[in-house]
């Protein structure tokens, strides 16, 4: 078959030639292609073996870090271990601690709670306490009494039971509380223990300062009413004192007519009424002892000074027969030097004995003698003639003279 030029432009080409062209150009390109195939496999086999070497490295270096990995790993764990340990041990003691603690806080709570139990058992008690007290103020004859027991509790501690009478009867058919008898007189001491307490309850109820007033009026009203009428039955001339004494049961009574009412007890002071709180009755009951002390004493004066001259009696005998004692002790030891002397004597002869000192004795004894003779001789020197013609006669008469030699054993 025949091929028909190609026209291209003004060029023809030809069918065949292209054909030829294309054909080496296609099998120039399967040339090229198969080298760079050929190319990339020698690549791709250095690429997998640098990529096999890369890989056992990367093996290696993952099974390195593998065991490092593990190994940090149980290091890690040993340490959070050990700290879990130390931080479990450290939270049970804390907790040991904290319970320990919450006991001891619990128990100290529980005494406390006790402590406050008993005080407000003590409370209840106290206030049950002052209700009573308080129904035995509202109360005049109760009020009265208690006075009274506070009085006589006072005067028994203080007192002797002869120095004083409860409701004693006075020549006006009057009969104080107490009358304390004084020494070295009849006249006793008038103590009334009725003192009005109306008036100061509504005073110190009182709110506005009408219902003080009011409450004022009464208080002047009824303590001088009792002040004149204790003036009128207890101030009795040679039976009582011309003091007497109106006992009040409180002290913060007293400080309330001391501080409100001082009128009162200036016109107390006029009357020869005396009003005393507990404390100042138990300085004059004090007071009072003193003096009976003092009295008991002057009066047993000669008892004491007759005793102390007895005293001196026996002590001068005790003195002489000390002095008798020491001429005793004196002439003992006088004997006792005497004994010891004697006893030297003796225990020298002894010794001398013992030596067979005999010779020597007896020349000392002769020199004894011959010192005598000597000194008799010069007393009597103007004798000495008559003497000597005296020795020669006698010599003649008695032969010559024998002179005797002292006894050793007696002490010559």
């Amino acid at each position: 078959m025949a091929f028909e030029p190609i026209q291209v432009g003004s060029v023809t080409l030809d069918p065949v030639l292209v054909g030829l062209v294309l054909a080496g150009l296609a099998v120039l390109a399967l040339v090229v292609l198969a080298v760079v195939f050929v190319v990339q496999l020698g690549h791709r086999k250095q690429a997998a073996v640098t990529q096999d070497e890369q890989l056992g490295e990367l093996r290696v270096r993952l099974q390195t870090l593998a065991e490092i990995s593990v190994t940090r790993h149980g290091e890690l764990a040993r340490a959070v271990n050990e700290r879990l340990d130390r931080m479990t041990h450290k939270v049970g003691t804390d907790l040991n601690e904290t319970a320990r603690k919450t006991h001891e806080s619990i128990s100290r709570l529980n005494e406390r709670l006790a402590v406050i139990d008993t005080a407000q058992k003590n409370l209840t008690e106290l206030s049950s306490n002052m209700v009573s007290l308080q129904e035995i103020l509202a109360n005049k004859q109760a009020r009265g009494a208690f006075g009274q027991m506070r009085m006589e509790a006072i005067i028994k501690d203080g007192l002797p039971a002869g120095a004083y009478t409860f409701q004693a009867t006075l020549s006006n058919n009057k009969r104080p509380d107490c009358l304390l008898h004084m020494p070295n007189t009849p006249a006793g001491i008038v103590i009334d223990a009725k003192f009005p307490l109306e008036g100061f309850e509504a005073f110190r109820a009182a709110r506005s300062e009408d219902e003080k007033k009011l409450a004022g009026r009464r208080v002047r009203a009824d303590v001088g009413k009792h002040i004149e009428a204790m003036a009128d039955k207890y101030l009795i001339a040679g039976e009582t004192q011309d003091t007497a004494i109106l006992f009040v049961p409180s002290e913060s009574i007293y400080a309330d007519l001391a501080e409100h009412f001082p009128d009162i007890v200036q016109k107390a002071h006029r009357a020869r009424i005396v009003i005393c709180a507990p404390n100042m009755l138990m300085l004059a009951v004090q007071t009072m002892q003193a003096i009976l002390k003092d009295v008991q004493m002057r009066e047993q004066a000669h008892l004491i000074q007759r005793e102390v001259a007895t005293l001196m009696e026996d002590m001068g005998r005790f003195r002489d027969r000390i002095l008798d004692l020491q001429r005793h002790f004196g002439q003992a030891n006088g004997d006792i030097e005497k004994i010891l002397t004697s006893a030297d004597k003796i225990t020298k002869r002894g010794q001398k004995i013992e030596r067979l000192d005999f010779e020597d004795e007896a020349k000392a004894a002769r020199i004894r003698q011959n010192a005598t003779q000597a000194a008799d001789m010069a007393a009597q020197a103007p004798n000495v003639t008559q003497a000597s013609a005296t020795a020669q006669s006698s010599a003649a008469r008695n032969g010559p003279r024998v002179i005797r030699q002292p006894d050793l054993l007696a002490g010559e």
